[in-house]
């Protein structure tokens, strides 16, 4: 359909023409993507098989100080007299050994059961004897398989380091001396030399703690089978199928805990959609009120707002909560006008209304800011060009205005509406994800709760670490999935060059 055919079309055909054109592109992009897979997947097991073929290579091309280095890391380094590269592959091996002796060896060999021997106490002597300790022999193997995967790398490069130096020496090519490779930390190789501590952090605070939780999700880590007295043991999927068809392990609980993942999904996404688009749409209004020329005071309204944000959400949060309590602030104003009290905090619709609200309050003034910087920089020849050509403030709005808006805001929303997902501070402040009134849920699960309160509850209060870790994963997924799909399918990832 040409341009001008599309706008001979009345609203409503347009509206059926765009979703039309959705859905066709879709199945394009579906299509494709399964005509691209073989060749993708050819790509992929090349990759694989690089470093097959170069390890390959480097034993037979390599000579006999390549292939010792193949068992003595850095072997072919100090042979060819790069003393200080060879000596630091040399001491890792040493230290991996000595770790995998002393440390690795005995808790990986126990992963497949997760412990044996559980601790009990000997009724006669009154002595504990101490057993094992599944969460332990999980967290440690956890470590030691992240320690072996680094190690398996260390002796690749190992063994690059020395087919290279062989084939420099073929070519009769200067090594680089132990004083050049420091050199080259702060130089060539600055970025890594700056970043490895960060990794460092970021594996073991972030990656440990992420995979820990994985295998968790495929345990059964709760209050009845936990360390150091009772053990836990791997359950397979079994918590997944609990949680997603309540045909799991727990007995009467699996149908209560699916009921209430059903509920608590369903209102996770509602309010983060109506967290969103409310804040954004009404900041967005407030925004262009607040920057329409004739406004007064226009300092004063957009320091009255950056007030509300210097107040600490949290501080905000409690003080609402008790202000509307059964016995706060405006159920008492109430109370002495002569009116009913109303159930803010304990009715379950108006407990989900009250957080719909109340974040309008605290999230309204970050939007505003954000939609000011961006109406500021609108260029005011097209609004001068829609008005000579007739165009209402609505029109404008529409055409001028909300495009523009919506193509740098767009990746913010996105964003934002997986903060919102996981926005933990407002539900449990200000409800604590109550009320806690309907005997389908168990009993941590509240009206108001989301995934990520419910999560917390049950790690904090029932210390059903297996299901908490699996709302953990599905979380992500969820995330992973919108964020993927909104994102790719954006105007701002498309068409990023048509902004100017």
């Amino acid at each position: 359909m040409s341009d001008l055919e599309y706008l001979s079309l009345s609203k409503p055909m347009k509206l059926f023409y765009r979703i039309g054109r959705k859905f066709k592109n879709f199945g394009h992009s579906f299509c494709n993507f399964f005509k691209t897979l073989p060749s993708k997947t050819v790509k992929f097991f090349k990759k694989i098989k690089n470093p097959f073929v170069f390890l390959s290579d480097a034993f037979r091309f390599g000579g006999w100080k390549t292939r010792i280095s193949f068992l003595i890391f850095g072997f072919g380094n100090l042979v060819n007299g790069q003393f200080f590269r060879g000596l630091l592959y040399l001491l890792y091996e040493c230290v991996f050994v000595f770790f995998m002796i002393t440390f690795g060896v005995p808790y990986l060999s126990k992963f497949d059961t997760l412990g044996t021997v559980q601790t009990y106490e000997n009724p006669e002597t009154g002595f504990k004897t101490v057993g094992d300790n599944s969460f332990n022999i999980l967290l440690y193997s956890v470590i030691t398989i992240l320690v072996i995967l680094c190690t398996i790398y260390c002796w690749y490069q190992s063994i690059k380091q020395a087919y290279l130096v062989r084939q420099m020496i073929d070519v009769n090519k200067k090594l680089s001396s132990g004083r050049d490779d420091l050199k080259q930390l702060g130089n060539k190789y600055y970025h890594t030399t700056l970043l490895s501590l960060p990794m460092l952090g970021l594996v073991v605070f972030t990656i440990v703690p992420l995979i820990f939780m994985i295998f968790v999700s495929f345990a059964n880590y709760n209050t009845e089978h936990l360390p150091p007295e009772k053990l836990f043991t791997w359950v397979g999927f079994g918590n997944f199928n609990t949680m997603l068809t309540g045909a799991g392990l727990s007995g009467g609980n699996s149908i209560k805990f699916n009921y209430s993942f059903r509920i608590i999904l369903g209102w996770t996404l509602l309010w983060a959609v109506l967290a969103t688009f409310t804040n954004f749409f009404l900041g967005m209004v407030v925004a262009i009120v607040i920057n329409k020329k004739g406004i007064k005071f226009k300092k004063i309204w957009r320091t009255i707002l950056v007030t509300t944000i210097a107040v600490p959400q949290f501080v905000s949060l409690l003080l609402m909560n008790k202000m509307l309590q059964s016995d706060g602030v405006y159920n008492n104003l109430l109370t002495l006008m002569g009116l009913q009290t109303i159930n803010f905090l304990t009715d379950p619709f108006l407990a989900k209304v009250t957080v719909v609200v109340v974040n309008l309050w605290v999230g309204i003034p970050y939007t505003v800011l954000s939609c000011t910087g961006i109406l500021m920089n609108i260029p005011e020849d097209l609004y001068e060009a829609a008005k000579i050509d007739g165009a209402n403030s609505y029109k404008m709005y529409m055409n001028i205005t909300l495009p523009y808006m919506m193509f740098v805001m767009t990746p913010s929303l996105i964003t934002t509406f997986i903060g919102n997902l996981n926005n933990f501070n407002i539900i449990y402040l200000l409800t604590g994800g109550g009320p806690n009134l309907d005997p389908n849920m168990v009993s941590t699960a509240g009206q108001t709760d989301l995934l990520i309160t419910w999560l917390y509850k049950l790690t904090v209060n029932d210390q059903a670490y297996d299901m908490a870790s699996v709302i953990g994963i599905l979380v992500f997924v969820i995330c992973a999935i919108i964020s993927l799909i909104f994102y790719s399918n954006t105007n701002s990832f498309k068409n990023e060059e048509d902004f100017q």
